[in-house]
């Protein structure tokens, strides 16, 4: 075979746009990663003794919340994730094919939305408690006990319930993909195939799913706020707004870090270690039991549970209040509030396409691991809470206005533009926290590209730059969408960033939903919360294809 990049000696007018790409990468990438720095300069700053305050009072009841809100989430999450799992991959029943993909529709319900929803649904003056009275002839709270939801309990039913698809999708592959002659290898063995097969072959997986689902709930604003919990992500709010200390909110945010890194290391870990090893390459998983008459119609009860509880019953109330008019009436409001969301969502959208695709491609075909590493560090802030990640991009912009400021003085400038208070401090927060989702896009598609075809373009006369715009982009272009549609959808749910970066009297779908459950006027917020789970759903098919694409990958 003859190597095609011995061919053609790399011309100097290659070389630069090789050496220019780089230097895009690296700059680009320190731009992502810039605010995530910048959270630990904050942090430097002097709180004026507001930090001991804190470390002698609340901090342990933070840490302590949010550690016991992550243990709690983790059992619901790995419960309901790996036990549907399990019974959608090893089971045949009537209406298994729908709950394959129906599994995973919580997914496009955002956790605060499922709070504010169950607290209505619950709450003292609520349906449920209110035809328990009527029906056993209760009069006061005194008569009867019913549990609480605003409490740890309820926060964990919530969370774990709208995001075990973490779980659920990762294990289901991992069940999937597990060659059928290890399940014959335990029937002989009179062993169980769950226990002594499956659940350990899945062990990975269903770590790298919890990391995720952990990182999320440390994330959260919206649920814990509702429901009054201290968790170190509220706390960074009350201690930022409440106090007006940056650098204590900032010094509590590396805190909540430690926790971040931690699940980052694990989720990363548990990658590395999900390898499976079969008789064959195209060794393909166990055909399904077939299940008939009480078995099929228990499984079938048993993998509805999660799928009511995270997204029918929530969904549910919403389209009940806005089909009874009592949502929002003035749809021009709605309009204007879901143009707003569609514009930061689009234009954030936009900005991550754009980076993905310069940083992913110039590093992938440069050949250098630093830069393929530089790229992998600029997409690291998924995994760090919009309240921290809020207080990086502050600080980060009012540092870029200050050069700003003196560039306006030595021009004689008056009235020159800065970031701070501008939409443009949202799309940067935005672009910093969901990179990885256009980030892991462009690496599925890029992963697809030949490595010598660039060099085989060359040799048919094609530049640098056009090889990648008329061979590796028509190629990468459906990863690439499928990156910016779910950017576009965790955009569109994103609260905590939006909330405090907002412009004055700029509204989106999330803050208004937030502004109307705080006020408990959860009935005028039905309309504007539908749309958010409406437009959830689209990624949500995305995904399901996605997954039984990679489960079927084995046997291609």
């Amino acid at each position: 075979m003859v190597d095609v990049t011995a061919i053609r000696p790399a011309s100097p007018r290659l070389t630069f746009r090789l050496r220019l790409s780089s230097v895009l990468v690296v700059a680009l990438s320190a731009i992502l990663i810039a605010p995530i720095v910048a959270v630990f300069a904050a942090a430097s700053g002097d709180s004026e003794g507001l930090w001991g305050h804190l470390f002698e009072t609340v901090l342990a009841g933070y840490v302590g919340n949010t550690l016991g809100l992550m243990a709690g989430v983790s059992v619901v999450a790995v419960l309901f994730g790996v036990g549907a799992a399990w019974i959608v991959s090893r089971y045949d029943f009537r209406g298994r094919g729908m709950l394959d993909w129906a599994l995973l529709l919580p997914a496009a319900v955002p956790a605060y939305i499922v709070a504010y929803t169950y607290t209505d649904l619950l709450e003292y003056a609520g349906p449920v408690q209110g035809a328990l009275r009527d029906l056993f002839g209760w009069q006061t709270s005194r008569d009867y006990w019913f549990p609480e939801i605003r409490s740890m309990g309820g926060a964990i039913v919530v969370l774990g319930g709208a995001l075990y698809p973490y779980v659920y999708m990762m294990t289901r592959i991992a069940f999937r993909m597990t060659p059928s002659s290890l399940f014959d290898a335990a029937r002989i063995h009179r062993s169980s195939a769950f226990w002594n097969v499956a659940l350990p072959l899945a062990r990975p997986a269903i770590a790298a799913g919890l990391a995720l689902v952990l990182m999320e709930t440390v994330s959260d604003f919206g649920t814990v706020e509702y429901f009054a919990l201290e968790t170190l992500t509220l706390g960074i709010f009350n201690v930022w707004l409440g106090m007006n200390s940056l650098p204590a909110a900032a010094q509590i945010a590396s805190v909540a870090t430690f926790f971040v890194v931690t699940l980052l290391v694990i989720e990363l870990y548990a990658r590395n270690k999900r390898r499976f090893e079969g008789g064959s390459r195209h060794a393909v998983g166990p055909a399904p039991i077939r299940l008939r008459g009480a078995g099929a119609i228990f499984c079938l009860l048993l993998c509805l549970i999660p799928v009511s509880l995270g997204f029918l019953i929530p969904a549910g109330v919403l389209l009940t209040f806005v089909l009874q008019g009592l949502s929002i009436g003035d749809y021009g409001m709605v309009l204007e509030v879901t143009a707003n969301s569609f514009l930061v969502a689009g234009g954030s959208a936009a900005l991550i396409l754009g980076f993905s695709a310069v940083i992913v491609l110039s590093a992938a075909f440069s050949g250098s691991r630093f830069l393929k590493w530089v790229a992998g560090a600029g997409a690291i802030g998924y995994a760090f809470p919009g309240t921290i990640l809020a207080i990086g991009v502050l600080t980060f912009s009012g540092a870029i206005d200050d050069l700003l400021e003196g560039l306006y003085s030595a021009l004689n400038i008056d009235n020159g533009i800065y970031l701070t208070g501008s939409l443009a401090l949202v799309l940067i927060a935005c672009l910093v926290r969901f990179q990885a989702v256009g980030y892991g896009a462009f690496q599925t598609g890029a992963s697809r590209v030949p490595p010598n075809l660039l060099h085989a373009g060359r040799l048919l006369g094609r530049s640098y730059a056009g090889g990648l715009r008329s061979i590796v982009l028509p190629i990468v272009r459906g990863s690439a969408l499928t990156g910016a549609l779910l950017a576009f959808v965790d955009v569109m749910k994103e609260l905590p960033m939006t909330l405090l970066l907002r412009p004055f009297n700029f509204e989106t779908l999330a803050t208004l939903v937030y502004q109307y459950a705080k006020d408990e006027l959860l009935e005028q917020a039905a309309l504007p919360a539908l749309v958010i789970v409406l437009a959830g759903i689209a990624p949500v098919i995305l995904m399901s294809g996605m997954i039984r694409r990679a489960s079927t990958q084995r046997s291609g």
